[in-house]
């Protein structure tokens, strides 16, 4: 009876803890609904703002185990900022270098949580062939049924602040400050 009420505990252990890692769930960036932005010093009299409008990637949450994962696709040839000389300077080896650097990836070291709600991701950022330690702060996170489509979502805001020079992004500085900030609005549907 003993050896019966073991091999029964060890048993639903092994299930439950079974059940822990099969909590994973699996996000797909909607390209139509996720929104990087930034802003900028300009001459230190305004913030000049811009945005991507290409950016594909994914994401994965288990909320039991307080684990998850991003990666995240910017097209950077896709910057805007409402006047296309600047943009077209925005994208000149002065700045992105588009050519030659056709995307910024940010891939996921870890994600920190605060209860079961994701508060942190710490990850690397590649841009202009340089990668650098750049940490996302969530504001925001919900999850639950889109009430359109009726199919489940979770969406996410999160800034990050950088400075453009670590990425070998000098160009015309102090004029334009080195200190950027990154937004990212973002809703991704469960696979």
């Amino acid at each position: 009876m003993l050896r019966t009420t073991t091999a029964l505990l060890a048993l639903s252990i092994l299930l439950s803890s079974a059940g822990v890692s099969a909590a994973a769930e699996s996000y797909t960036l909607d390209p139509t609904h996720t929104y990087p932005h930034f802003a900028i010093s300009h001459l230190g009299f305004s913030s000049m703002h811009g945005r991507f409008d290409r950016t594909s990637g994914r994401f994965t949450i288990d909320r039991a185990a307080r684990t998850g994962s991003v990666e995240a696709i910017i097209e950077t040839a896709s910057l805007s900022t409402g006047l296309q000389k600047r943009d077209d300077h925005l994208r000149s080896p002065d700045f992105f270098n588009t050519a030659e650097f056709p995307q910024a990836i940010y891939k996921s070291i870890a994600v920190r949580f605060n209860g079961d709600t994701p508060a942190m991701v710490e990850g690397n950022l590649t841009l202009l062939g340089v990668t650098r330690p750049v940490t996302l702060t969530i504001i925001a996170f919900k999850c639950g049924v889109n009430p359109m489509n009726k199919r489940a979502m979770c969406g996410i805001d999160a800034i990050a602040n950088l400075k453009r020079s670590d990425f070998g992004m000098k160009y015309a500085l102090p004029g334009v400050g080195d200190d950027l900030k990154l937004t990212l609005e973002v809703e991704a549907y469960k696979d």
